[in-house]
């Protein structure tokens, strides 16, 4: 949850603004099993985003995108326990304010959301954590899907086909323009064969020591086992 939060402080006559700030509940101590609210101030924020300046493409963007969350991480681990988290599960078992992969896609997640209600991610939607198992392991990741917003190439448009007997009319037909006429007055199909699934990117943070840049890849090949080789 994000909360936009503002106020006036007001001492022996004179009154100071102070900054408003945007608030977001965090999670830690593995399974999200205890919480804290953290503020990110505008300056902080604007930091964050002046980092998507100048992003050209939804690759360039995802560069920026695992830097903008160890930044976010840093902030909090400045406010919370989170500081002392280290990647993977053993590295910090036991200590207070480690994180597990559930813990890290719902902050990363949180934070993705924070980034897209600022305007900052043009290339891409944030999309609900993903579960990989294997064996009696299981993992969790944050998501993102790369926007596409104009037809991919291969995907082609093809017409609905004629009855049979229509098709041998028009060929032993010698009027071009009626045939032009009949194709142009069928429906646009997509074939969905040709449709490509969706570029699906994992964010995942629970890789890395605390406030280092997100590990960022297709989500295929994160569900085919691939990534550092934490515990």
């Amino acid at each position: 949850m994000i909360r936009r939060l503002t106020g006036i402080l007001i001492l022996t006559g004179w009154a100071w603004v102070v900054h408003s700030a945007e608030s977001l509940e965090l999670c830690f101590n593995y399974g999200c099993s205890k919480t804290v609210p953290v503020l990110f101030s505008d300056e902080e924020l604007g930091a964050v985003g002046a980092r998507f300046a100048g992003v050209q493409d939804a690759e360039g963007e995802r560069v920026v995108l695992a830097q903008a969350v160890a930044d976010l991480y840093r902030v909090a681990g400045e406010q919370s326990p989170i500081v002392a988290d280290r990647g993977g599960n053993y590295a910090d078992s036991g200590v207070e304010g480690r994180m597990d992969c559930i813990d890290h896609s719902t902050n990363t997640t949180r934070f993705l959301e924070l980034m897209a209600s600022k305007g900052w991610l043009q290339h891409h939607v944030v999309r609900e954590p993903s579960r990989r198992s294997r064996i009696i392991f299981q993992h969790f990741s944050a998501v993102l899907e790369e926007r596409d917003d104009v037809r991919p190439m291969g995907a082609q448009e093809v017409h609905e086909g004629f009855p049979d007997h229509v098709a041998i009319l028009l060929a032993l037909c010698d009027c071009p323009e009626v045939v032009l006429d009949a194709v142009a007055s069928r429906p646009l199909q997509t074939d969905p064969k040709l449709e490509p699934e969706p570029a699906l990117f994992v964010v995942d943070s629970w890789f890395e020591d605390h406030a280092q840049p997100a590990v960022i890849m297709p989500l295929a090949n994160w569900l085919n086992g691939e990534g550092p080789n934490v515990q």
